[in-house]
């Protein structure tokens, strides 16, 4: 009788576990390598479509100024018919931004509005609530976070003023004898606002030295430091609280500097105000210079030289950028 060698043992199907463990780390050090590049590449992609909203925005104001022979005021002041005009008065507050719907073409929303009316009246929330609510897509930067007070993309609720400094807080959430600002109206955000230039919004608010201020009329006849080397219109994120491409609501918190900002910081400063310039995307702020060419200017940047590049005559030197 031939005796047969014993057949091998066969090894059981499948992996061990100290196989599905090494399988399990190497994916999740693959995905752990690829999730960066990805969220790199999506934010690259809304940076572009930012840069392109400003640079819309930069022709616009640049079709305006070839019709009107300057740019849009800041924002209009003075109802018509007061006699004398109060130097005070930012009503009807309809801003820069409102005026150039006609250039991006919101010409149906452009014709809703009665210019001669506050943008904020109690008397006329019926006729102005489809207006100032309006959410206008080319005013919003794909990168930017939600605000503290909005329902919902592109629309916030904004509060009446209380009197108090929002430098160091929320613009909306400021407390007032332990409770939160009381309501005025909702109202279409933007993350786009004009530059007022370098000194505090409130102190003059007709006598801004960047291209935008209230009843302003500067035209490319008034960048005397170049278009170039002068800026327009610059980001502002909506962590402190939400802007507007409206203009000013009359009697609400930080009503004057939801549309125009100022270079008391530097971009994406630690320290900086709500009034200031920022952005969520990584080490640069986008803006509009006088030439309607849009660059994003560093948070390094020199701070002589940035704040020489938000006037628009003061002959500064504003190199290094």
């Amino acid at each position: 009788i031939m005796l047969l060698p014993p057949c091998p043992r066969r090894r059981p199907a499948g992996f061990t576990l100290v196989e599905l463990l090494v399988v399990v780390a190497i994916i999740a050090t693959l995905i752990g390598l690829l999730l960066p590049a990805v969220q790199a590449a999506r934010e690259s992609a809304r940076a572009t479509q930012c840069k392109n909203n400003l640079r819309e925005v930069g022709l616009a104001l640049h079709h305006y100024h070839d019709h009107m022979k300057r740019f849009p005021s800041g924002w209009r002041g003075t109802r018509p018919g007061h006699v004398p005009p109060q130097p005070t008065d930012d009503q009807p507050g309809w801003g820069w931004a409102a005026e150039l719907l006609p250039q991006i073409e919101q010409d149906g929303l452009f014709h809703r509005i009665d210019a001669r009316k506050p943008l904020y009246d109690p008397a006329n929330v019926a006729i102005h609530q489809s207006v100032r609510s309006a959410i206008v897509p080319v005013f919003l930067c794909a990168s930017d976070g939600r605000g503290p007070t909005e329902s919902q993309a592109g629309l916030f609720t904004i509060g009446a003023d209380d009197g108090a400094d929002e430098a160091d807080e929320t613009v909306e959430f400021h407390e007032v004898d332990g409770g939160p600002l009381v309501p005025l109206c909702e109202i279409g955000k933007s993350n786009y606002v004009g530059v007022y230039g370098t000194a505090e919004v409130d102190e003059a608010p007709a006598a801004g030295n960047g291209a935008f201020f209230r009843n302003s009329q500067v035209g490319l006849r008034d960048l005397f430091d170049g278009t170039s080397k002068t800026l327009l219109v610059g980001e502002r994120r909506s962590r402190l609280g939400c802007s507007t491409w409206t203009g000013v609501v009359a009697g609400s918190k930080a009503q004057r500097v939801r549309t125009v900002g100022i270079a008391d910081h530097t971009p994406n400063h630690p320290e900086g105000h709500f009034d200031d310039f920022s952005s969520m995307h990584p080490a640069g702020v986008h803006f509009v210079f006088g030439d309607a060419s849009v660059h994003r200017l560093a948070d390094s940047i020199d701070e002589e030289a940035y704040k020489a590049l938000c006037t628009r005559q003061g002959g500064e030197t504003a190199d290094g950028f």
